[in-house]
């Protein structure tokens, strides 16, 4: 047990969901106050069910071979796996201590798990079925969002608490280095080139950049208030970036590192999911128990969809790429 959280997904619990009818798609949206997922249909916008899921459900994101998606319950200490084409429940993974964020590394060696109310950053050998703890790291408070190289070298953390990000060395499960950053950072992601990490810091109006191999902030780019969270189109050039407090999400070229629009979003834009035809742009809004579904051409918002209170992740299975 000191060295394993949990045995073989094989043997995790089983709890059956069925969805009324067998869509080819649906949202996935964790509603993270109600302990809840809301299920929507993407071509209608209309609700499919909503059911009870566990407590604080926060993120999520596919295994690597797209056969389940991971729904983390940071306060419930569990993963739930759904199918991600119908919302179903596949399984349940207990003994998860605080998963608020998760993450596979590129090469799928290694998931990666934040637990933003115990400081720490647990790190787990992954097999292609099985998770088993390698190590926990202690970082200072309340470690948020993580990115990782296309090595696969290193996981990249942001801790709001501190004000700061920490490169992981993921072989050894020790921290390289850390670097103070501007106030409240929430998302990170890495530059297609694999050159430079953003950040978006929640606690002012930009995304600061790293170039984390010279460790240091080479720019500052000006977003919305409450700069939070990153979901790239799938062009390997364009990003969103959800403003919380200013309610609007800016748009970054990722070449040129400039802020080159923004798309005025109500309700406290957070995370956000993109239509694999790159014409649809998906955010929860996390102040007014709504998603906004957002026609990128013209940026304009096209449909406010009620859901339930605080949604923070979503998820569609028909996707644009993660770049």
């Amino acid at each position: 047990m000191r060295r394993r959280l949990f045995g073989s997904l094989l043997v995790a619990l089983f709890t059956p969901f069925f969805v009324s009818t067998a869509q080819a798609n649906v949202v996935v949206v964790l509603n993270s106050r109600d302990a809840t997922v809301t299920l929507l249909d993407q071509q209608t916008y209309k609700e499919v069910s909503t059911f009870p899921v566990g407590k604080e459900p926060h993120h999520l994101m596919a295994t690597p071979d797209n056969k389940s998606l991971i729904v983390a319950n940071a306060v419930g200490d569990e993963l739930v796996f759904l199918d991600p084409v119908t919302g179903q429940i596949q399984r349940r993974l207990k003994d998860v201590a605080d998963p608020y964020q998760i993450g596979f590394s590129p090469d799928q060696k290694w998931f990666v798990s934040n637990s933003l109310r115990l400081d720490r950053v647990d790190i787990y050998h992954y097999d292609g079925k099985d998770l088993k703890l390698a190590s926990r790291v202690p970082l200072a408070k309340l470690p948020s969002h993580m990115a990782f190289d296309k090595a696969s070298t290193t996981a990249f953390i942001t801790q709001q608490g501190s004000d700061q990000v920490s490169a992981i060395d993921l072989a050894t499960q020790k921290v390289k280095w850390t670097l103070p950053v501007g106030k409240l950072p929430a998302g990170i992601t890495m530059t297609p080139d694999d050159k430079y990490l953003l950040v978006g810091i929640m606690g002012s109006n930009y995304v600061e950049v790293i170039d984390w191999r010279a460790q240091k902030t080479v720019k500052k780019i000006t977003a919305g208030v409450g700069t939070h969270n990153f979901r790239a189109l799938g062009d390997k050039r364009h990003i969103f970036v959800s403003n919380r407090t200013s309610n609007e999400i800016t748009i970054v070229d990722q070449q040129t590192l400039e802020n080159v629009g923004s798309i005025p979003v109500p309700g406290g834009p957070d995370c956000m999911e993109v239509s694999a035809d790159g014409k649809t742009l998906w955010t929860t809004l996390r102040w007014i128990k709504k998603v906004a579904v957002i026609d990128i051409a013209s940026r304009k918002v096209i449909k406010l969809i009620p859901v339930g209170r605080s949604p923070h992740g979503v998820f569609f299975a028909n996707r644009a790429p993660d770049m």
